[in-house]
């Protein structure tokens, strides 16, 4: 007997069909939703009727519904928010993904994504430069990939001390010192804040013009703490990319007994590249590391990863086993290095995608969206007016157009009229008091033509402004 019923068929075939045709017309597409946020809450938030449509009729109107509140992130003229396009190697992966429906907690149960997930882990690891016998896990993104990383340092900073915080908790433990940089993300303070450590408590460490930490910063803020401290890095400032001095930084940590994280979201990525990797040297230096696989590896939504230099606290941090569940320690299980039991098999998308492009074809991709940034940092910099504020040392660019106490408005009018045309869609940012323009070149399909527009739009639109137009 067949496993599904004709209605339930159609409603695959048809939804296979629609997301063909979606990313085959993506790039034609004005960027931005043509609904406004109230327009599509109102349109799904109906009651739910007591009978059931057929499958096939709830694809289709499906489809059709969402299409006007869709952002084309997938596209290559999406420049915001330093966001992967969902490689279609990964895409069609994910489609495999869900059919299976595995739940990939247990190794034991689902032997096949287990093996590609490990693959995963060990190709990254390399493509890196990392420890090769460090722990790792895949989760939803940097957010979580930053806890996991900090909650293996609480773990391994208090069994120093002789606390065992996994049957202990935090109540009444030796305090753990936090040192973070002044212009760090958002997501390693959510870290901090989640393993119970406090964000505001952190002491936020001096930084240069390009958002790095300051060795000088590092070393007097080391010699202030009574216990070795949690030291929390970056390579990648979300505004500039800038990179932390890490063959500086990580000895002066170390020498305390520090743990150091480094938030490596997606400038981690330039590790990968022979050309840029002295841009991030010093980094495999860390105790661990957070990076994003659907930022520059441009996996499909949700993929991130951990890596811990040394397994055994993460496995202390992370390891949630029921007692329901295969004793199967002498394996490497998944749910030992995330904090998630039931979860999709999320690691397999990024399998193909490393399957497909090969350690030659992610480094081509990192490179040449690091000369496309380069390029449109040049482009709009020969305009009058027109300012980047950031060394490009990376994928992002800071653009600020006019000065002085106008120069955040009239940069502001700037975006929204580049949004609003819907050719390009780069996205706001906040650099040293001035309100930016912050252009993420990480798309896979990104090339010369891409960026050369966006230079086109920001520039005709800040002429516009500048004449006093709208």
């Amino acid at each position: 007997m067949n496993g599904l019923t004709p209605d339930e068929e159609a409603a695959i075939e048809l939804a296979a069909a629609r997301a063909l045709d979606y990313r085959r017309g993506v790039a034609a597409r004005p960027v931005p939703p043509a609904d406004d946020l109230d327009t599509a809450v109102a349109r799904f938030r109906t009651p739910l009727a007591d009978a059931g449509d057929p499958a096939a009729d709830v694809i289709r109107s499906l489809a059709e519904a969402a299409g006007p509140g869709l952002n084309q992130m997938s596209g290559p003229n999406f420049f915001g928010y330093v966001l992967g396009a969902s490689h279609p190697v990964g895409v069609a992966a994910d489609m495999l993904v869900s059919a299976w429906g595995q739940n990939a907690g247990s190794a034991f149960e689902t032997p096949a994504i287990t093996g590609m997930e490990r693959a995963v882990c060990d190709w990254v690891i390399d493509l890196l430069g990392l420890p090769e016998d460090s722990g790792a896990g895949l989760v939803t993104g940097a957010t979580v990939a930053n806890t996991v990383g900090v909650m293996a340092a609480r773990n391994a900073l208090l069994a120093r001390e002789g606390w065992n915080v996994e049957d202990a908790g935090l109540f009444g433990a030796p305090e753990i010192p936090v040192l973070i940089g002044e212009d760090t993300h958002s997501a390693p303070l959510a870290a901090l804040r989640y393993a119970g450590l406090g964000a505001a408590r952190a002491k936020r460490l001096e930084t240069d013009a390009q958002g790095r930490v300051r060795p000088a910063a590092l070393e007097a803020a080391l010699a202030a703490c009574s216990r070795p401290p949690l030291v929390m890095l970056q390579a990648g400032q979300i505004n500039t990319g800038a990179m932390d001095p890490f063959a500086e930084l990580i000895p002066l940590a170390h020498a305390q007994g520090a743990w150091v994280h480094v938030d490596g979201a997606f400038g981690l990525w330039l590790a990968a590249v022979p050309e840029l990797a002295g841009r991030i040297a010093g980094v495999a230096l860390a105790d661990s590391w957070a990076v994003d696989l659907h930022k520059w590896l441009n996996a499909p939504f949700d993929a991130g990863m951990a890596i811990v230099r040394d397994r055994a606290p993460l496995v202390a941090a992370m390891s949630a086993r029921g007692a329901y569940l295969p004793d199967t320690t002498e394996h490497w299980e998944p749910a030992d290095s995330t904090p998630e039991l039931s979860r999709r098999a999320r690691g397999v998308p990024s399998y193909a995608i490393l399957r497909h492009l090969g350690k030659a074809g992610v480094r081509e991709m990192v490179a040449r969206h690091c000369r496309l940034a380069a390029r449109l940092a040049s482009a709009v910099s020969r305009e009058p007016g027109i300012e980047v504020l950031n060394e490009v040392v990376g994928n992002q660019v800071a653009i600020a157009c006019g000065s002085g106490e106008n120069g955040t408005e009239m940069t502001s009018r700037v975006l929204d009229i580049v949004q609003n045309r819907g050719k390009v869609y780069p996205t706001h940012g906040e650099w040293r008091g001035r309100g930016i323009i912050r252009a993420s070149v990480i798309g896979y399909a990104m090339r010369e033509e891409h960026v050369d527009l966006l230079a086109e739009e920001i520039v005709a639109a800040w002429r516009l402004v500048r004449n006093g137009g709208r």
